[in-house]
């Protein structure tokens, strides 16, 4: 292997991102990355958290400039293997995104052209912004895990939404609408349910249809469930739904695309740093659309902790 130099970006492809997607325009990417004078090596995800593998060991060698091709998981497991390695402080890993899934909603926020050739530019420009990360402790199998995310989780009927989702996309049926779509089958079968919430130290009890703990904006394909979230303000932004009809979540569709779910008298809303939820079910999650485990759960912020390449004004 070449010696690293600070010149050199390391690329990692997941080829199965918008159901193989990634693996037919590898080829196209690869050509426009070559036409703007990267230099760059790369790698290809072969199963579920390789990504994450990938980065932990290549950061740790001394990689400080990573792209990653694929959606909004793979860059999930990115940024949690950059976070395992210890070598380099995780600020100082510049992240380029080439998105090639379904959702894209990370790279909303930050403008991130879905065409991939303008998307290099953004990538070349350098232009970056230190956002905040999230780390969550969940409970899978009787046992504690961590996760860290980069833009939202989501808990209740978000998350049966996602699991719903992602056993589709594992099918090879993909599509923009999927989120939706799965949202009104998912609809017929779930129930609300009871949690304790405790936000810096305010407690508080609610039958919970839905629960959104968010940095970023968007989510579920284009949904606007936190619209308050502001990336580097070192606080998470949470809106909580109560228990809803059927007939109600459907007839306030369109108040979670235009970020208005906020104004709904069945919906709160709260900015914290730390929160803590119990519940006598399961209370389930998914974090930056990766199904994970349920609760008992406990978040932490992570401030000005990841530096994301951005295709706005807002740099840093």
């Amino acid at each position: 292997m070449r010696a690293i130099t600070h010149n050199n970006w390391l690329v990692i492809v997941n080829p199965a991102a918008g159901a193989g997607k990634a693996s037919n325009d590898w080829e196209q990417i690869k050509g426009y990355l070559f036409k703007h004078q990267f230099n760059f090596d790369y790698a290809f995800t072969s199963r579920r958290l390789h990504a994450m593998i990938i980065a932990r060991n290549k950061v740790a060698e001394g990689y400080k400039k990573v792209i990653v091709v694929g959606g909004d998981g793979t860059m999930n497991e990115v940024i949690n293997g950059i976070f395992a390695q210890k070598n380099i402080p995780t600020n100082e890993v510049m992240l380029g995104m080439i998105s090639v899934g379904t959702g894209n909603d990370w790279g909303k926020m930050f403008n991130i052209p879905t065409d991939y050739e303008q998307a290099v530019i953004t990538i070349k420009n350098q232009k970056t912004f230190i956002q905040d990360a999230g780390m969550v402790t969940y409970t899978r199998n009787n046992k504690n895990w961590q996760r860290y995310f980069i833009n939202i989780a989501g808990m209740g009927f978000g998350a049966k939404v996602v699991e719903r989702s992602n056993k589709l996309k594992s099918k090879g049926k993909s599509s923009p609408g999927l989120y939706l779509a799965t949202l009104f089958t998912s609809l017929l079968s779930y129930r609300s349910i009871k949690a304790h919430i405790e936000i810096d130290g305010e407690k508080y009890k609610r039958k919970l249809f839905s629960m959104n703990v968010g940095i970023g904006k968007y989510n579920g394909g284009g949904m606007m469930q936190v619209p308050h979230a502001i990336a580097d303000d070192g606080l998470y932004s949470i809106t909580l739904i109560k228990r809803m009809g059927k007939l109600r979540v459907i007839a306030n569709i369109k108040k979670l695309y235009n970020g208005k779910i906020t104004t709904h008298r069945k919906v709160e809303s709260y900015t914290g740093k730390s929160i803590n939820i119990y519940s006598p079910g399961m209370l389930h999650i998914e974090t930056d659309g990766e199904t994970l485990g349920h609760s008992p759960m406990e978040f932490q912020i992570i401030p000005r902790s990841l530096k994301v390449i951005a295709n706005n004004d807002i740099s840093a």
